[in-house]
């Protein structure tokens, strides 16, 4: 579904992503690895246009998105969950899932499927965003991109700040998503073991460089675990 080819991107005279090449496939999760600073945050903004791309190609299915802009590419079907969440805390968590809708046709509705996945947001449609706790905002921020029906999902860093049940629960939630063939799903993830346990393939980077790639059930043997430690 997605493909980057020959992926370059530099910050003033820094070179910060150098030649990536690699597919998110439908139906899969990719997990992207590696450290703080490597470039995987800078890599994202890229694939969502908010930065433009210094050389190289993004091919979403059969369309071009270099130089698309932001809104082309959500038009398209790439739903983006950033790092921090980054939900309209002075707006309700109705309005939030709303904004969600921008790309689909006039008229539509909230997809009965954000309410099955979590279902404290039907709970929580009146009350403000910022009132939520972080695990409560994760899941907002998730439905929010679900309520645009995206072909891929990208998300950074899910588990940050995150308390341990609600993580199982956005892995739970991932998995049913990938399960359904309906979407590929790109996952930043620092945390090893969530990583580990929905990987279908993962990808390692390293100063701003894919230095590994793989089979999900191959990590541990891989070495993905002290690889992350060093």
């Amino acid at each position: 579904m997605l493909k980057v080819s020959g992926l370059n991107q530099y910050y003033g005279g820094s070179h910060i992503l150098r030649d990536l090449d690699f597919e998110v496939p439908m139906g899969q999760v990719t997990c992207l690895l590696g450290r703080n600073g490597v470039g995987k945050t800078t890599l994202l903004k890229t694939l969502m246009g908010l930065v433009p791309v210094a050389r190289g190609s993004i091919t979403f299915g059969d369309v071009m998105l270099t130089a698309a802009p932001s809104h082309v590419r959500a038009a398209a079907g790439v739903g983006y969950v950033p790092q921090g969440r980054e939900i309209f805390p002075r707006l309700t968590v109705e309005e939030n899932l709303l904004i969600g809708l921008a790309t689909q046709p006039r008229g539509s509705t909230l997809p009965a499927r954000i309410f099955d996945l979590f279902p404290v947001l039907k709970q929580m449609l009146g009350r403000r965003g910022g009132d939520l706790s972080g695990g409560q905002q994760q899941q907002l921020a998730i439905g929010r991109a679900l309520a645009m029906k995206p072909k891929l999902l990208i998300l950074d860093e899910p588990t940050e700040g995150i308390q341990p049940s609600i993580i199982k629960d956005i892995e739970r939630v991932i998995q049913t998503l990938a399960n359904s063939g309906e979407m590929a799903i790109l996952l930043v993830e620092q945390y090893y073991d969530f990583a580990q346990s929905l990987a279908d393939q993962y990808l390692l980077m390293e100063r701003g460089e894919i230095i590994r790639r793989g089979r999900g059930e191959t990590m541990e043997a891989d070495g993905l675990r002290r690889l992350l430690a060093v």
